[in-house]
Order: C-alpha cells, then sequence, then structure tokens
C-alpha cells in the first residue's frame, strides 16, 4: 500500500484546525514553518461510520504469477477479473495480503511485484513493463506491439542470474540482472503520484530508477523536531485566555463583527459560555493581539538548541503537574560523588562532566515536512505546497543529560593532531554537500565528533545494563563553540502516550548510576572486536564519514542517531597516543 498525500487526510467538510497542535509557536518560528502543525487524523466509529482515516492506495498495481513455469505479469488483476461478482469480492478483500486470486492461465497464486519506477522529483509510478520487455530502455523509438490491460502477455521468470522479461506476444525480451534494475525513461504522460489522476504540469527531467518497494529511496520522510520549553511547556490549562487562545472559531467571531455593538455582544455570548466575566475575555483578546504566548519574539533555527540547552542547565522550579518540561539538577550531588573517588583516573575522567541533569518529563514535537525520493528534491506532504498544515506528533517522554566541562574541552580541542583529523572528516562532509546529499545543520568540530561518538557509546551502555533498547533512544547533541560554547549531550525516550514512559531513564540520571554508565562507555571506546581493523581504518561509511566506529562498537540503530550514523569515530573519545591525547589528560587531579 502507498499512502496518500495530506490533502486526502479528512472527509469533505472536515477540518484540520480542530486537530491543531497548540504553544508550538517557538517551534513553528525556529523551524521556519508557516502551517500550523496538526495531529493526523484517528480513525474511530460513530452511529457505525468510520470517521477518521489516513487513505491508502494499493501499489503497485501489477502481479506477477508465482509459478516457476508462468510467471505472468497481471496488471490490476482485482480490476480486470472477469469473474463473478463473488471472485470479484474475494480480490478485493486480499488487498490487504499482496494476493487477488489465482493466475487466469495456470492457476498459479498472484503476489503483487516488489519493484516500482521512482523520480528524483519525487514522482512515484508502476514499472513501465511493456516498454521495458520492447527495449524502451535502450531505444525509445523501437517498434513494439500494443498495450494491453485486459489481458496478462508479458512473462517474467527467473534464469539463476536474474530476470528475463519476455513478451509471449512477440518475443521481445529483456534481461534484468540480479539484485539491480536499470534506469528508466520516466513515462511523460505517467501520474505524478498513483493516486493522482492529473498528469504533472511538466514532464520529469532524465530517467527514473527500478527499485524495491522496501529500498529506503522510495520514500525518505524529512521531520524536523524540536523540545517544548517554558514559557510553553508550562502554561495553564484551562484559564479563559488558554480557551480563547485554543479556539480559532471563537477569536474569528471576534475579529468579524462588523460593529462595537456586534463585538459587545459576541464577547457577552463568550462570557456566559466560559462562565467569566467579560472583562476577563477582553483581557485575553489583549493578550493574543500581543501575540501571546511568545509575545512578538522571533525564534531562528540558530536559537533553537541555544535556548534548549539554557533551559536544561537552569534550575527551573516546577510549577504543577500540567508542566511538559520537568528538570532535577543532580550536578551538586554529582560533583561531590566523583570527588570521592578514589581512583585518580577515574576521578579525571568524571570531572570531565560537569553538569548531571534529570528531565523527569518533557514533550517533543515531530513534525513531517516532506519527503524525498531517491534522494532528490523535497517533496511537501501534500505534493502541491498549498496546504496550510503540517503533521505532526506530540512525544512525551524523560531522559538524562550532561556537559562536558568547557575548560577541559577548550584545552583539549587545541591539539594540531586532532584538529587536523577533524578537518579530513570536515572535507569529506562539504564534499557530500556539494553532491547535493541532505546535510545536517552541523558543524564538523573536534568538539562534536567528541559528543556525538560519546552519545553513541552511552546509548549502548543504557541498552546493555538497563534494559533500554537501544531503538527507543534518542540522542540531541547541544555543540558550539565562540561567545556562548555548549558541549552537552541529552539522552531520551519519547512516545505518543500522553503519560510518557515509565521513569527508568531518568533514574540513570542519579550520580551513582550515571557514573556507572559514564566509566562504561569510556571503557567501550577503548577496544572494539574488531580492532584493530576498526581503530586503524581511514574512513568507511557512507562517504567515509565514520573512521573508528563500526557495528560492534559506536553504531547504533539508525531511529536513534540525529545524523544518520555518521561523523563517529572512538579515538575522539579515548585518544590515540601520542599524538591524540584523551579527554581525561587535561583535568586536573583535584577535581
Amino acid at each position: 500500500m502507498v499512502v496518500q498525500d495530506i490533502r486526502t487526510w479528512d472527509r469533505p467538510g472536515s477540518d484540520p484546525m480542530d486537530r491543531q497542535i497548540r504553544y508550538v509557536e517557538r517551534v513553528r518560528s525556529a523551524l521556519g514553518i508557516e502551517q500550523a502543525l496538526c495531529a493526523p487524523p484517528r480513525s474511530a466509529k460513530r452511529n457505525g461510520t468510520v470517521v477518521g482515516w489516513v487513505p491508502a492506495l494499493r501499489f503497485p498495481t501489477w502481479m506477477r504469477c508465482l509459478n516457476s513455469s508462468c510467471g505472468l505479469l497481471h496488471p490490476a488483476p482485482w480490476r480486470n477479473r472477469r469473474a463473478g461478482g463473488e471472485a470479484r469480492r474475494e480480490a478485493e478483500e486480499g488487498a490487504s495480503g499482496g494476493s487477488a486470486g489465482e493466475c487466469n492461465n495456470c492457476g498459479g497464486k498472484l503476489e503483487q511485484v516488489p519493484w516500482v519506477l521512482v523520480h528524483e522529483d519525487g514522482y512515484l509510478a508502476d514499472v513501465p513493463w511493456h516498454d521495458l520487455a520492447h527495449g524502451r530502455s535502450r531505444n525509445p523509438e523501437q517498434r513494439q506491439c500494443s498495450h494491453d490491460w485486459t489481458e496478462p502477455y508479458l512473462q517474467l521468470t527467473d534464469t539463476g542470474t536474474g530476470r528475463l522479461l519476455r513478451c509471449i506476444r512477440c518475443g521481445s525480451n529483456e534481461s534484468l540482472r540480479s539484485g539491480a534494475l536499470p534506469r528508466f525513461p520516466f513515462p511523460p504522460r505517467t501520474w505524478q503520484q498513483p493516486w493522482m489522476r492529473e498528469p504533472p504540469a511538466q514532464a520529469p527531467e532524465g530517467p527514473g530508477w527500478l527499485i524495491g518497494v522496501n529500498d529506503v529511496r522510495v520514500h525518505s520522510p524529512v521531520t524536523r523536531t524540536a523540545l517544548v520549553i517554558p514559557p510553553e511547556s508550562r502554561i495553564r490549562r484551562g484559564t479563559v485566555l488558554d480557551r480563547l487562545y485554543g479556539s480559532s472559531r471563537n477569536q474569528q467571531r471576534i475579529q468579524s463583527a462588523r460593529s462595537p455593538l456586534a463585538r459587545r455582544a459576541v464577547i457577552a455570548q463568550l462570557a456566559s459560555e466560559y462562565r467569566c466575566t467579560r472583562g476577563d475575555i477582553e483581557e485575553a483578546i489583549a493578550e493574543i493581539d500581543r501575540d501571546y504566548p511568545l509575545y512578538g519574539r522571533a525564534v531562528t533555527s540558530e536559537d533553537l538548541l541555544l535556548d534548549e540547552y539554557r533551559a536544561l542547565i537552569e534550575e527551573i522550579p516546577h510549577l504543577g503537574e500540567e508542566e511538559d518540561f520537568v528538570t532535577e539538577h543532580h550536578t551538586h550531588n554529582w560533583i561531590t560523588r566523583r570527588r570521592a573517588l578514589e581512583d585518580g583516573h577515574l576521578r579525571r575522567t568524571a570531572t570531565a562532566v560537569s553538569r548531571l541533569v534529570g528531565l523527569n518529563r518533557l514533550k517533543e514535537i515531530m513534525v513531517l515536512t516532506g519527503f524525498r525520493r531517491a534522494g532528490g528534491r523535497w517533496a511537501p506532504p501534500d505534493i502541491t505546497g498549498e496546504s496550510g498544515w503540517f503533521p505532526a506528533l506530540e512525544l512525551y517522554g524523560e531522559g538524562l543529560f550532561f556537559t562536558l566541562d568547557e575548560d577541559v574541552l577548550q584545552r583539549w580541542e587545541s591539539g594540531d593532531a586532532l584538529r587536523e583529523r577533524a578537518d579530513a572528516f570536515a572535507q569529506r562532509y562539504v564534499h557530500r554537500a556539494g553532491q547535493g546529499i541532505p546535510e545536517f545543520d552541523v558543524d564538523v568540530t573536534p568538539r562534536f565528533l567528541l559528543c556525538h561518538t560519546l552519545a553513541h557509546l552511552m546509548i549502548q551502555e543504557i541498552e546493555a545494563k538497563a534494559g533500554y533498547p537501544a531503538a527507543s533512544l534518542k540522542e540531541r547533541i547541544y555543540c558550539a563553540t565562540g561567545k556562548e560554547p555548549m558541549a552537552g549531550i541529552l539522552i531520551y525516550v519519547a512516545v505518543a502516550d500522553e503519560e510518557g514512559s515509565l521513569g527508568g531513564l531518568m533514574e540513570l540520571a542519579k550520580p551513582d548510576r550515571f557514573l556507572r554508565l559514564l566509566t562504561g562507555a569510556f571503557e567501550a571506546a577503548s577496544w572494539c572486536s574488531l580492532d584493530p581493523v576498526c581503530a586503524e581504518q581511514e574512513g568507511h561509511g557512507p562517504d567515509l564519514l565514520n573512521r573508528a566506529a563500526c557495528h560492534a562498537c559506536a553504531l547504533v540503530p539508525e531511529p536513534s542517531c540525529a545524523y544518520g550514523n555518521v561523523l563517529l569515530d572512538r579515538v575522539f573519545v579515548k585518544g590515540a597516543p601520542p599524538d591524540i591525547p584523551s579527554l581525561a589528560d587535561f583535568v586536573e587531579d583535584a577535581g
């Protein structure tokens, strides 16, 4: 199945603004999103009728006979079947299982073909099997027999080294290598997406890719995330201001009043509805006119992580149960604990961490801003870019946060050998960006490579010692130099349940437990089961953007990494004497 774009996500007459997520103005401003953020519709039954759904379409539409001696390709057999109504119903009901009955040639079982045609401009289509069989990938002007959408006449069979596509009517054929399908000219009149019934404004330039439906290049979502922090995280719910701010209809009623008398009448009606005075409504209107809740403050993408970092290191008093950002600072107890350590090396390692904070509650906003196909151009979630909303999720959870000592870091990152090693990463990263591959908003510095690799090692320690699956954990790296430097790591879990997770992760922020995780991470950095190969390689992974990091040591599941599992190197954590020292070597022994 293929999910349709967000223009079709609601019944006619439905308003996605009824699902609008409130108090995310800072997030929208920082991410540069003008559209409203709305939760996806949830399906439910009302009076026996299903309301609210995300529609999907059965795709690809071609099916193949699994009988090895047959292999006929059937175009949408659930539409073309000429059997009785019962057989047609059976075919339609089999859509979810990928089956549409039997081959009308040999009686073999039919199964959807696992290939589609994608284009870097975001187009998606069925593989043009007819054109491919008749050689149009090599010669678009080649003569061929006519298309036939009613009866199967194309045969796809395995040859041992690949597959053979053959037209049983004229004998034209095409050999397909095993493991790879060719690039193919994208049909000029093909619909832009399978569910769209109008031709594109212009034909896509260049050929498309014939790839498997499970290939990540078919659909790569582009998402942006941000934490909700004060003041938006501590809004008092249920107040007159909150209720009016959350009702765009009531705000519209006030704004559309044509005279002062009509406006007073609307305010009186709202005061009766909210069970408050007209003065309360007037005060709420004045606050909203002042751009409540941010009061006109513009937040840039550069401010996003910095504001979160400030909120994490500041001891914010807890005001109530409804807050979505609750921290518990353990820094004082952490300093006391590390000073009591008798082992000098262990004490120096622990002293490299200056702050320790538990996040008892957090809220993350995840926004789907678009998608890409075959690593090409960004396409908006509504295809046309005209929708007034983006789909978003509110995720609740907890985490642990710690910072590295700034004085120690500055002494450590001043080494020439360290900078040269980081510069090699930076040059490869710039080359990657020059090839058009989407780049992350990050400066590749020794500080970042240290923080990112250490975050991965901590995730693996949490999985090994606390039982959290690594794929359920996320990282957030706060790294910057200059006037307001940052070197912080947030490891957290966030789920769609408003109750959040079970509280185990924030317990790991307590000094004794965190110390075991930290020492375990530094020990894990010193050795890999694939050493010396892992430690000595000059580069591997996508665009050689990893060095001493592999699946046996520093790589984590893809959902856990915010940077695509690249820009990792254990040497920045453990050091490589005598040229590259470890961070602990720059910590004064006094702690």
